[in-house]
């Protein structure tokens, strides 16, 4: 089968291309920075303005699914209003982009898969939070809220469209865990705030496994958590990576220095968080290879292995 992916550069696209294109399925990657031509074989890189589908509306006549994970990234930096107006209008521009495509054409993929993520719900508590849960307040929610409705009318057009809301996702080679690992490694790693807030996470095997679960589910449509069922708060996440890479994990960080340290940004990703569990994914049946923190940190950290470079 043929899978269109924007947002196919990034840790959670490499991962999924890889995957796909091992199991002898063709994959386009739209990109801004594309050549026009396959960067290995069963890849195809094409332009992508971000905005329209110019160059590649054409591609969906034959493809069985369509992904827009799409974004800047919200880590990357202080959240000035410039940057924020950036997170939010790179996601809405995608959105735009791929509603435009698909009005382009006739033949349409079978499903499209819209990028989100658990911060839809904002700071939630210690109480389990299922996909039917309303959108929380918050930048991240926003942001979160208006991604996905940047490509609701997919539906009306007869596109099944499921939502997926990703937690952090952890692997090796990438993504958000390095810079997680960083303190403990030098020592002074420790819970955030006062630890009690909870750590939405889902290995990166299973980010990727969820996603073709959700492709080739064919009653698959509506908001996905994809988030590991061991929910774990931040003082279990320090002590497991302090147990998983044999270091203290009791220097905590006060919520004030990160306030001061991040600002708004302290106060969404670390000193917040919300409880969310798989719930849909698993009526569907759905099987987690790592359903627990201490367990994916071992493979991630532990010998090479498969999983490890899915």
């Amino acid at each position: 089968m043929r899978v269109v992916i924007a947002g196919g550069t990034g840790f959670i696209g490499r991962a999924l291309t890889r995957s796909l294109v091992r199991d002898g399925h063709e994959v386009v990657v739209l990109s801004r920075r594309a050549s026009g031509h396959g960067s290995s074989p069963g890849v195809t890189s094409v332009p992508f303005d971000g905005r329209t589908g110019d160059g590649w509306a054409h591609l969906l006549g034959d493809a069985r699914a369509l992904i827009n994970l799409a974004g800047e990234n919200i880590a990357s930096g202080y959240w000035t209003e410039a940057r924020k107006a950036r997170i939010l209008g790179s996601r809405l521009d995608a959105g735009q982009a791929v509603m435009d495509a698909l009005s382009r054409v006739s033949a349409r993929p079978e499903v499209l898969i819209q990028g989100s993520a658990t911060g839809y719900y904002g700071d939630r508590g210690d109480t389990p939070v299922a996909e039917d849960a309303p959108a929380g307040t918050g930048f991240l929610a926003e942001v979160a809220r208006r991604w996905e409705a940047s490509t609701a009318g997919a539906e009306a057009l007869g596109v099944r469209r499921a939502v997926i809301r990703t937690a952090v996702v952890l692997g090796a080679g990438g993504g958000a865990l390095p810079r997680m690992l960083a303190p403990f490694r030098f020592f002074l790693g420790g819970p955030v705030g006062s630890g009690r807030q909870y750590l939405p996470w889902i290995h990166l095997a299973d980010e990727v496994a969820a996603i073709r679960f959700l492709i080739d589910h064919e009653t698959a449509a509506g908001p996905f958590n994809l988030v590991a069922p061991g929910a774990i708060t931040q003082d279990g996440f320090a002590a497991a990576v302090g147990r998983a890479l044999g270091r203290p994990a009791r220097l905590r960080v006060p919520a004030a220095v990160m306030r001061l340290a991040l600002g708004e940004m302290a106060r969404e990703l670390f000193l917040g968080g919300v409880r969310a569990v798989p719930g849909r994914l698993l009526e569907l049946g759905f099987r987690f290879r790592f359903e627990t923190l201490p367990e994916a940190l071992s493979d991630i950290l532990g010998p090479s292995r498969e999983s490890r470079h899915v």
